[in-house]
């Protein structure tokens, strides 16, 4: 628990200035973030990110990381949007898997392409999300971090009826629930001290949504990982694990407070 809480307090140290920042700064440090990650699930499946996948992956992620302000200079430097860039890849790993005789297979292509949208998306709202406002991206930390201390603190406590013992062996029912809740009540006191929605029952949707979508990353990462047969992503955040391990909530919360236009 120590370890836990040095690295976390160093870890926001170094993290809640460039949000404040914002900006290009940023931008730069998701871009690092982002390639930490896809490192990570690489390095599941002993893809190393220097082979030629592993660099056509990256590549992949980065392109889906430019924020849609600049998507326009993309086109005029490339000729190419987003979406061609990223059929490119997929034509490249394809042809890869042909040159090198199936030894890279057709479900390898699937994993790299599956984990280049998992962390590009993510991380794309990442981005947007800040450039949106301050405000939304505070409010996207708080549920994440209240409903992930909510669920380990009360489920700890009150904990007894397993979640998904398949999954996440120490998660329980009352943790779930009591992650919800803690977030609830948490967007409720930023609500009260600096509105972020103008109807209290959008935010209070908004928020349990959110946070039962927050916990719901959290168990696809635990799966991914389980079935890679990993206990953490990986080691960069002692006492944490990687980086997947800390963002896996938020690529799931960011992307849906922009489908439900919460953020616009």
């Amino acid at each position: 628990m120590k370890q836990r809480i040095i690295t976390a307090i160093i870890a926001a140290a170094l993290f809640i200035p460039f949000v404040l920042i914002g900006k290009l700064p940023f931008t730069i440090l998701v871009y690092i973030i982002a390639a930490v990650g896809i490192y990570e699930l690489l390095r599941m499946k002993n893809i190393s990110i220097r082979s030629i996948p592993g660099i056509i992956g990256l590549l992949t992620v980065f392109t889906m990381l430019l924020p849609e302000m600049y998507t326009t200079e993309l086109i005029k430097l490339t000729s190419f949007s987003k979406l061609e860039l990223l059929m490119i890849g997929v034509i490249l790993l394809l042809i890869y898997s042909v040159v090198v005789k199936n030894h890279f297979t057709f479900d390898d292509v699937g994993f790299i392409l599956i984990s280049a949208l998992y962390v590009g998306i993510g991380f794309y709202y990442l981005i947007e999300t800040r450039n949106e406002g301050l405000h939304f991206i505070i409010f996207a930390l708080l549920i994440v971090w209240t409903t992930d201390s909510g669920a380990y603190f009360i489920g700890r406590k009150l904990g007894k009826k397993k979640l998904w013992p398949e999954i996440s062996p120490n998660k329980t029912v009352e943790g779930f629930i009591g992650g919800i809740i803690t977030a609830v009540v948490f967007a409720s006191i930023m609500q009260m001290v600096y509105p972020i929605s103008d109807s209290w029952l959008a935010l209070i949707v908004i928020s349990i949504v959110a946070s039962i979508f927050g916990q719901l990353g959290d168990l696809v990462e635990s799966a991914i990982k389980r079935h890679y047969n990993v206990k953490d992503s990986g080691t960069i955040l002692p006492g944490h694990g990687g980086i997947l391990d800390r963002f896996d909530s938020l690529l799931f919360v960011l992307p849906l407070l922009h489908f439900l236009q919460f953020v616009s």
